[in-house]
């Protein structure tokens, strides 16, 4: 049972996030900011973020000419921009926020390999670029840049052209959770991990924030103001009737490469294959496209055939004719829905949702962190 110490100190908080990922972190940062007399807290289920903000591949990205192209037959304009919008505020907030030298954030180089099936999208580049233009001061997202074809060594047979995103850039996916975790504590928010969130009941006074205690054997019940929930693939768990579905993306990464002619950040297929340079190794990720069914899960388990196309891939495409091995592999998490839009609103009067990342949430997570702590702090 909990002591009365406990019951009297230690279980009320003006705001309390759930989910210590890039989202949860950055509502928690962002509601001291705005109310820095606050007590905050954020619980996290795992001892470390356990979804996809520690698995990614630290892309800083605002998406290819194909995925956009893509979102473009099955959304509006208007969103599409926009979400593209939301994408550049969020990286410029992160980097603004934690610096560059404290992500490891980079610019060598953003590319897409166009492959024959793709070689219709070359024909709308101009468009997309005056369509973007207002978001980047006229100036072109898109170039064509086929000179790099021979330059970094990619199989001419697949590669008819390559595309430079003249707007994104890379990171450090460890060094940036690092650098939100340690601004967090030093803005006085607490982050208690192994708290795995049973339940959560709004009394429309306040928010019960129920959290099984093993060792006691009893529930243990924290209370607040107001509840952020940032779970993201994880969130119906909690609220089964959210439209969040799962999406596991599997990834591995090589040992370093004698001679490796590429660095930079490289998407293929809509953005379902994805690679980069890190420090010489190729980390190579995707392929989910091959097998929506099995990889619509929250276990991280490795997809055997995926694993196999991306080792095809990389042996065939990326580095053919030179020696490489394989050094580890992951997989991480994402969540999506009907359409790409993150949800943000008012699940309850105190609860308010900040989920579905839609496999971007290094670049929007700060921005919806930031939209949760308006919501919380001024509702």
């Amino acid at each position: 049972m909990l002591s009365y110490w406990e019951k009297q100190s230690l279980l009320h908080y003006d705001y309390i996030v759930i989910g210590s990922g890039i989202v949860g972190l950055s509502a928690a940062i962002s509601v001291k900011e705005k109310a820095p007399q606050s007590r905050v807290m954020v619980l996290e289920r795992e001892v470390l973020p356990t979804g996809a903000s520690t698995k990614n591949a630290g892309f800083a990205c605002i998406g290819s000419l194909t995925e956009i192209l893509s979102d473009l037959q099955s959304m509006p304009t208007e969103t599409v921009l926009n979400l593209v919008a939301m994408r550049s505020a969020g990286l410029h907030l992160l980097r603004r926020r934690l610096g560059d030298d404290n992500i490891g954030y980079q610019e060598n180089g953003s590319y897409e390999l166009i492959g024959t099936r793709q070689e219709w999208a070359l024909q709308q580049l101009e468009e997309i670029n005056k369509m973007m233009g207002f978001l980047f001061n006229n100036l072109p997202a898109f170039t064509i840049t086929n000179e790099k074809i021979n330059d970094f060594g990619f199989e001419k047979k697949y590669v008819k052209a390559i595309i430079r995103n003249n707007f994104e850039g890379e990171l450090h996916t460890g060094k940036m959770m690092r650098a939100l975790i340690d601004l967090a504590i030093a803005k006085g928010v607490e982050i208690k991990t192994g708290c795995q969130v049973s339940r959560v009941d709004d009394f429309h006074t306040g928010v019960n924030v129920i959290v099984p205690n093993h060792t006691l054997k009893e529930e243990i019940v924290f209370t607040a103001s107001k509840v952020m929930i940032c779970t993201n693939a994880f969130t119906r768990q909690l609220l089964p009737e959210e439209d969040v579905i799962p999406g596991r993306g599997q990834v591995l990464i090589t040992a370093p490469v004698k001679d490796l002619p590429f660095k930079g950040i490289f998407h293929l297929e809509e953005g379902y294959y994805y690679f980069r340079e890190l420090n010489g190794c190729v980390l190579l990720g995707g392929g989910r496209q091959l097998d929506f069914a099995g990889e619509t899960s929250t276990d991280f388990h490795f997809n055997d055939r995926i694993q196999h196309e991306l080792e095809v891939l990389l042996h065939t495409l990326i580095l053919p004719g030179k020696a490489v091995i394989v050094a580890d592999r992951w997989t991480g998490i994402m969540a999506f829905g009907k359409t790409k839009q993150p949800i943000v609103r008012s699940h309850t009067k105190n609860i308010i949702l900040g989920v579905r990342m839609g496999g971007m949430g290094v670049a929007i997570g700060s921005m919806i962190g930031e939209k949760l702590a308006i919501m919380a702090v001024h509702s």
